[in-house]
Formats: structure tokens, sequence, C-alpha cells
């Protein structure tokens, strides 16, 4: 692993051969592990997700940033956009990418949570169907939860979804996904006032980082006690 002023670099082997690069951070002491998983014509660089790692790792979780795609699928996803809703594969990757955290010394043994946004969202859902016992909660931004299909019916791990007001048809399918949830699932949906789907309205992006901090304090907190996110 090679160090970073945002973490680590890091190679995440997904199954045939494949390995797909990352960004690692685990402060001192950290309560839990959020895995990110963006939607297609992201990346882990991305100014959002940055942001709300950056407020996570204030809070006292470790974050890994990475990219479920190769440079080379990501290339030719520009031109055939075949991969972006390819949620089965995404969710693969994503439980392969768990198991290497359970895998890795500085985060061994810590509790792992799913950052979804776009349909990277419904990828993280199929994989925490697919994973029930490894999974401690999924947080879903502006995400399309829908498309994980008839695993919702599997979910367990606590779920909150965040969706601007103005963002109105993907704020009605997450309505619909959260009430595909099993009864027993613990869920919630926040509205973020006047945001429209990438959140750029003043403030919204904090309110985001805010949320998913208490969510993921909450319950990925060995103790079950939480952690709050430091006020701004």
């Amino acid at each position: 692993m090679r160090a970073t002023p945002e973490g680590q670099q890091v190679t995440v082997g997904v199954g045939g051969g494949l390995r797909l690069g990352g960004t690692l951070t685990v402060p001192e002491g950290a309560a839990g592990v959020v895995l990110f998983a963006h939607g297609s014509g992201s990346s882990q660089y991305s100014p959002r997700n940055r942001a709300v790692a950056r407020e996570l790792q204030t809070a006292g979780l470790g974050t890994l940033l990475m990219d479920l795609l190769t440079l080379e699928e990501e290339e030719a996803e520009r031109f055939t956009r075949h991969l972006r809703f390819d949620l089965p594969l995404l969710a693969r990757r994503l439980t392969a990418a768990t198991d290497w955290l359970s895998g890795e010394p500085r985060t061994a043994g810590m509790n792992i949570g799913y950052f979804g946004s776009s349909t990277g969202a419904g990828a993280a859902l199929i994989a925490a169907a697919f994973l029930p016992g490894s999974v401690g909660a999924v947080v879903s931004r502006g995400g399309r939860p829908d498309l994980a299909g008839p695993a919702l019916l599997q979910v367990r791990a606590p779920t909150l979804f965040l969706v601007g007001s103005r963002d109105e048809a993907v704020l009605e399918r997450n309505r619909q996904a959260m009430d595909r949830l099993p009864p027993g699932t613990e869920k919630s949906l926040e509205v973020i006032a006047g945001a429209t789907h990438l959140f750029e309205e003043p403030g919204a992006l904090e309110q985001v980082a805010m949320l998913a901090a208490g969510w993921f304090g909450r319950h990925l907190s060995p103790l079950g006690e939480g952690i709050s996110p430091q006020a701004h």
C-alpha cells in the first residue's frame, strides 16, 4: 500500500485475476469502516464522495473509496454503457471488497457499511442481501435502490435513503424500494429540502454527510452506542 494525504492507495482482488484500485483511510480507534459504491461515470476521486468520506473519517469511521470497474471497462463503458446497469457484477465486486476488508489487518474485525450512490446504491443493497451477517448498515445517496429488484426482499442491514426533494422521480423510486424491505429491517428516508440529484445546492451535501455519519456511527459502533459527527 502507498500512503497519500487522503489515505493509502490499495489494490483489491475481485476474482478472475482482476484487481481494482482504491483509497483506504482508517482513523485511530475507528469504530467501523464504510465501503463506497459509486455509479458509472464517477470514480474514487469524486469530490462529492470524498467530501462525505472526510466527514465519516472525522466522525471516527474508516473509509474505502474504490472503483468497481477496471480502467479498460470504464473506457468501454463510455461508448457501450453496458456495465452501469450490470448490478450483479458490481455487487459481486462489492462482496469481494468486503471480504478483502475483513482480511486487511487495519480493518479486520471492524463492522462494515456501504455508502452507495446512483446505480451503486442498488449494487450495495444486492451485496448486503448476499452478506446478511457481514454488512452492518447501508446508506443510499440519490441512489437507484429499485434496481436491486428481488434482492430488496432479503436485505437485513439498517438502510438510510437520502434523496433531494427536487429529485422527484428518484424520490418516488426510493419510497417504493424502502417499502419492499422486509418487515423488521430498520429503514429511514430523509428528504433534503431544495436539493437536486447531485446535491449541488449550498449545504445539501453537508446534510448528506452528517446524516450518513450519524447512521453509520449508530449501527457500526462495536458497542452499539453510536458515535456522533463533529459539529461544523
